[in-house]
């Protein structure tokens, strides 16, 4: 996968365009999260698990300071690459591999999934295996959208509400011990006139996606009645039992 800077999913900090009100928006939420996580963040290795161009991880890492190390793991090759010659150093490493076949035998005390299940076939899978990578006593902290975002991003498998987004935790025994709530408005003009180089990653022709997926304009229409023109974001703390 190549890292595209302009892209929905691939936030380079010291590459956002100017004007680029979306990205700078989203890298302020993306960090905000990360420090939400650095907070919870349980002594020990730390696992940050599709991390992206690794900005997040080096934060993550560097606000942790009960953390020993932190690793950050992406499937992406350039991704990883980027992350290595901008973000590592001595508590701070980099490996490209598959988040559906990443394993350590070591385990880890706390793992961190920021804005990575929407966009896996498996998210079951996803979380069984992360799960089984926590040590006793450690704290998993996951985020997604939780309003619709299947429609506008085509890079999202999976819509996700506050309840079907607690479920694939509870159904192992974790204690859900924090949660931060985001908003992210945005304005409908720039969506329609895609007027930001990042909105160009948008699902292209979404009436023939409403046709095709009459389900997912009811919930567009539900939420933007409900919640009005908003991204809304839950992030989650778990904690194994000791």
């Amino acid at each position: 996968m190549e890292l595209d800077a302009s892209s929905l999913e691939r936030l380079k900090p010291d590459e956002l365009r100017p004007g680029d009100a979306t990205g700078q928006e989203a890298l302020r939420i993306g960090l905000e999260r990360y420090a939400f996580a650095a907070r919870h963040a349980r002594p020990g290795r730390l696992l940050d698990i599709a991390c992206g161009a690794g900005y997040g991880t080096r934060a993550l890492t560097d606000a942790a300071a009960q953390a020993s190390h932190g690793l950050g793991v992406d499937l992406s090759q350039e991704a990883i690459a980027y992350a290595r010659a901008h973000y590592a150093n001595d508590r701070t490493g980099f490996v490209a591999c598959d988040a559906m076949r990443f394993t350590d035998p070591e385990g880890f005390d706390t793992i961190v999934s920021i804005e990575t299940i929407e966009h896996l076939r498996e998210p079951l899978g996803f979380v069984d295996r992360i799960v089984s990578l926590l040590r006793p006593g450690g704290a998993i902290v996951a985020s997604v959208p939780v309003t619709p975002s299947v429609d506008a991003n085509p890079h999202h498998l999976h819509d996700f509400t506050e309840r079907s987004f607690q479920r694939l935790f509870t159904r192992h025994d974790l204690v859900e011990v924090d949660r931060l709530e985001q908003d992210q408005p945005f304005g409908l003009r720039a969506v329609m006139s895609r007027s930001e180089a990042r909105m160009q990653d948008m699902r292209r022709n979404l009436l023939a996606w409403y046709l095709a997926h009459p389900s997912s304009l009811f919930c567009r229409v539900a939420s933007t009645l409900r919640h009005g023109f908003k991204n809304r974001y839950l992030t989650v703390v778990w904690r194994a039992p000791a």
